[in-house]
């Protein structure tokens, strides 16, 4: 007969002890985006109705690219992040590790879209 305490019974069958990681990450990205959106849109706002060529030669400069690209990709982080939280409380069985990785790939995908838009423009 062992004799165990309630505590020693319970170490080792909680969390995966990654949620605090999960939620710091998503508590800085949401901090990041409320500094990053509005100078998005006070960069690019003023582009917005403008023709091909000025959009172009304002976003070729540093400053609007990279606030761009900071923009878009910690928002589409924040995005997969959340998403994958989401589908691993409402999914259940292979559908949740289907949804998993088809929107983690979705979200790398966008992700590399634009930084490929965005190198073009600037360089």
């Amino acid at each position: 007969m062992a004799f165990l305490t309630d505590r020693k019974r319970a170490d080792g069958m909680g969390a995966a002890k990654t949620g605090t990681a999960s939620f710091w990450w998503m508590t800085v990205s949401s901090v990041a985006l409320l500094l990053l959106v509005p100078i998005f849109i006070f960069t690019a706002g003023p582009m917005i109705g403008e023709d091909y060529t000025t959009v172009t030669a304002y976003f070729s400069r540093p400053f609007p690219a990279i606030v761009a690209l900071l923009t878009f990709s910690v928002g589409l982080l924040h995005f997969k992040n959340g998403v994958t939280v989401l589908i691993e409380d409402y999914v259940q069985g292979l559908a949740r590790k289907i949804w998993i990785i088809v929107m983690t790939c979705v979200s790398y995908a966008a992700i590399a879209t634009i930084v490929f838009a965005i190198a073009r423009i600037a360089l």
